[in-house]
């Protein structure tokens, strides 16, 4: 709205002498509408939507305050000026209007140059209101827009980060996808919310990123790892938790905890720190029954691909040692699942 003569003005009082000076006043300059009562006041506002109300106060059945309260009440009409015409000039009944959610009052008899000017201000008001809110949803939508474009960037530049550690392990990107996937369903099964169980998946992404710090004589060896090189492996743990350490960021913290924890195994036999049971971080067990799973699945330059049926009983045979038994039974329960990740990222 930017021209007050597309304004819609609402004249509400019992008595026709009243509607025609206000009519004779207004019409020049705006759109005008005409209720007798306060019922058919309340039927016109909410079907017509007018820019202001010219409120009388002193009517029969429904008086004025009651329509103002009935107006505000609604969503649809709460926001619409009222001015008060009435010739009630007492503090206590302005005082009442006030609080009721009017905003001016106009005593009779009508000083017509004040009709005017006091119309013309609540209007030129509400316009400026109006345009100040759109304005702000304009502004929001663009920072919410701005924030998703960072948000995708920074998920990018995660998952970019990742592939090279993958890359040089020769792996695929497509392992993060599917581990990423699995953690989703796995996470969603625990009865993690939406927002917490898609953060997870994106998290996950960078479980293996500490792998960047290891040397490609050990990272890249096709036969088997002397105990002192399987000791260097995995410190790719504590580098990927330095890698990911210091930030604020909600996603980068999860991340920091899953790298560190992604090798934990149940029994207290897994590595860095040795942690046992529910001492390991939740996030950490998620992501260690769906990485080891698809190591199991996926083919490596020294091991072919295991069948997914093989790859279950695996996993069950971990539970309790290598697992929380608590995600084992969840994981298997969604082997379904688990075959269309495995289909739909080759």
């Amino acid at each position: 709205m930017n021209d007050l003569k597309n304004c819609k003005i609402l004249i509400v009082d019992d008595t026709k002498t009243n509607i025609d000076v206000l009519i004779q006043a207004l019409r020049n300059d705006y759109k005008l509408g005409v209720a007798i009562n306060g019922f058919k006041a309340i039927e016109y506002a909410g079907n017509q939507l007018p820019d202001l109300i010219l409120l009388d106060i002193m009517m029969p059945e429904m008086n004025g305050f009651e329509v103002c309260r009935k107006l505000k009440a609604d969503a649809a009409t709460r926001d619409i000026p009222i001015i008060f015409i009435t010739a009630m000039d007492s503090s206590g009944d302005k005082t009442k209007g006030f609080d009721i959610g009017a905003v001016d009052y106009i005593t009779k008899p009508f000083d017509i140059t004040e009709v005017k000017a006091r119309v013309k201000t609540h209007l030129s008001l509400k316009i400026a209101q109006e345009a100040l809110k759109n304005q702000n949803i304009v502004l929001e939508e663009k920072v919410q827009e701005r924030t998703r474009e960072l948000n995708e960037a920074q998920i990018e530049i995660l998952e970019r980060l990742e592939m090279a550690a993958e890359y040089r392990d020769k792996k695929t990107g497509n392992h993060i996808k599917r581990v990423s996937e699995y953690c989703r369903l796995l996470a969603k099964a625990t009865g993690m919310s939406p927002e917490k169980y898609n953060l997870l998946a994106l998290a996950s992404a960078m479980h293996d990123v500490g792998k960047i710090g290891i040397s490609d004589t050990i990272l890249l060896k096709p036969g088997k790892l002397t105990d002192e090189e399987r000791e260097i492996m995995k410190t790719h743990t504590i580098i990927g938790a330095d890698l990911l350490s210091g930030s604020e960021h909600t996603l980068l913290k999860l991340a920091q905890k899953i790298a560190m924890t992604h090798h934990e195994k149940w029994d207290g036999t897994g590595y860095p720190r040795g942690l046992k049971g529910e001492s390991i971080p939740l996030c950490g067990r998620i992501v260690y029954i769906c990485d080891v799973f698809d190591a199991l699945v996926s083919e490596r330059c020294y091991k072919k691909a295991w069948t997914m049926e093989d790859a279950i009983e695996k996993i069950k045979e971990g539970c309790g040692s290598d697992f929380d038994p608590e995600m084992v039974k969840l994981f298997i329960g969604l082997e379904p699942e688990l075959k269309k990740i495995i289909d739909a990222f080759k």
